[in-house]
C-alpha cells in the first residue's frame, strides 16, 4: 500500500475512528460498498447527483473529481461531511451535530468515494505560503469572483469564505486547486494564466479572510412531539397565493405566523440545521428520512403544511412530492428558502430556544 495513503489515513484513524473500520486497506468489500452506496444515494444524491457528479441542486461540487479527492481525502473530506459548510446548504452530518452519521458512518463513505474513483492520495504540505493579499484581493475580484462570489460566499461554484474550509484546508491545498483545477468541474487550472506569485498572492488572500474555527459539537435541543406539530391549532387556516401551485412567498408565510394561523412548518434540511437555526415552530422532517414515516404524526385532514430547505427548494420539493402522493392538498414550499429568509430579516430560532433578528441573526 502507498506510504502517503497510510500516513494520511493512519492519522485520522487515530483521531475519529471507531474498531469497526480498524483495517487501513483502501478497499472495502461488496458489503461495505453496498452500504455505503446506500447511504450516499439516500444522504448525498439529492444536492450531488445519484452518479456523484455534482450540480444536481444548490451548485453541490462533483465528488468524482479526481484533483479534489485525491487533496481532500481524508481529513478535508471528513470534516467537511461531519461539520458541513458555515452560510451554505451544506450541513454537518455528525451525531454530535445533530445528523444522522456516526464517525464511522463518515469515514466508510469517504473510504467508497475514493475507491469508486480509484484515487491516490496526495500528500500535501503543512507548510505556509508567504503573498501579498491586498493583490490577491485584486486578483480575486477578476478571476474568481464570478463563481465563488465577491465575498467567496459561492455563486455557481462553493463557498471558499467558509471558516470550516479555511480551518481545515491547507494554504498547499488551496494553491494545488488553484494551479490544477478541479476535472469534471467547471474550476480551470490557472497555471497558464497566473503568475506563481500572484497564485501565491491569491492563497494569501483567501487565508486573510479565516477567522478561526473551532469542531466543537452542539448542546442538541429535544425534537418537537406530535403534538407540538400544529402551530395555533384553534386559529384560522391561512391563505396562500402559490406560484406555481407550490412556492409560497415568505411574506405570506410570516404573515401567518403573526396572525396565529393553523399550520405545520417542516425543516426538512439535516436535523442538525434545525438544531443550529429554524423557523419558530418548525418540525424537523429530514429529507432523507424514511419515506415510510414522513407522514408520521402529520394530519392529513385539510391542514396546510409548508416545507422549507436552503437550496431553496430541492429538498423541501422532494419532501411536499411524496406528501401529495400520498393525497396531502394543501402543501407549499417556502420560495426563498431558509437562506434568503435570514437574509431579509425574519424569525428565526438558534439554538435552542433564542429568537433573533436580522441584527443578531448570528448570535
Amino acid at each position: 500500500m502507498r506510504q502517503p495513503f497510510f500516513s494520511a489515513l493512519t492519522f485520522l484513524f487515530a483521531i475519529y475512528c471507531s474498531p469497526t473500520y480498524a483495517d487501513l486497506s483502501l478497499t472495502l468489500n461488496e458489503e461495505e460498498m453496498a452500504k455505503a452506496n446506500a447511504m450516499y444515494q439516500q444522504y448525498c444524491s439529492l444536492c450531488h447527483g445519484k452518479d456523484r457528479a455534482g450540480y444536481k441542486a444548490d451548485n453541490a461540487p462533483s465528488l468524482k473529481s479526481h484533483s479534489m479527492l485525491s487533496t481532500a481525502y481524508p481529513q478535508l473530506l471528513f470534516d467537511s461531511i461531519a461539520w458541513g459548510r458555515v452560510n451554505s446548504a451544506m450541513d454537518g452530518y455528525s451525531r454530535d451535530m445533530g445528523g444522522p452519521f456516526s464517525d464511522s458512518d463518515i469515514i466508510l463513505l469517504i473510504r467508497w468515494l475514493a475507491q469508486k474513483e480509484s484515487i491516490t492520495p496526495v500528500e500535501l504540505t503543512q507548510t505556509s505560503i508567504s503573498g501579498d493579499a491586498l493583490k490577491g484581493k485584486a486578483l480575486y475580484a477578476s478571476n474568481c469572483a464570478s463563481c465563488h462570489g465577491d465575498k467567496g460566499q459561492g455563486v455557481t461554484a462553493p463557498a471558499i469564505a467558509d471558516q470550516l474550509f479555511l480551518s481545515s484546508a491547507t494554504d498547499s491545498y488551496i494553491k494545488h486547486a488553484i494551479v490544477n483545477g478541479r476535472d469534471d468541474t467547471p474550476m480551470q487550472s490557472f497555471k497558464n494564466q497566473l503568475e506563481d506569485d500572484e497564485i501565491n498572492d491569491l492563497v494569501a488572500y483567501l487565508r486573510s479572510q479565516a477567522s478561526g474555527w473551532k469542531k466543537k459539537p452542539i448542546e442538541l435541543a429535544q425534537w418537537p412531539s406530535a403534538d407540538e406539530y400544529v402551530l395555533n391549532p384553534k386559529g384560522q387556516d391561512p391563505t396562500f397565493n402559490l406560484r406555481e401551485g407550490r412556492y409560497v412567498p415568505a411574506h405570506e408565510v410570516v404573515r401567518a405566523l403573526e396572525d396565529k394561523k393553523k399550520f405545520i412548518v417542516l425543516d426538512t434540511r439535516p436535523g442538525s440545521a434545525w438544531q443550529r437555526i429554524h423557523i419558530p415552530g418548525a418540525v424537523p422532517m429530514p429529507y432523507y428520512r424514511d419515506k415510510s414515516k414522513i407522514a408520521d404524526n402529520l394530519p392529513n385532514d385539510g391542514t396546510w403544511i409548508v416545507a422549507y430547505c436552503a437550496c431553496p427548494h430541492a429538498a423541501s420539493d422532494s419532501v411536499i412530492n411524496h406528501l401529495r402522493s400520498l393525497g396531502y392538498k394543501n402543501t407549499a414550499v417556502i420560495d426563498e428558502g431558509i437562506l434568503k429568509w435570514i437574509e431579509m430579516g425574519l424569525p428565526v430560532i438558534a439554538g435552542k430556544d433564542k429568537v433573533v433578528g436580522l441584527e443578531d441573526k448570528d448570535g
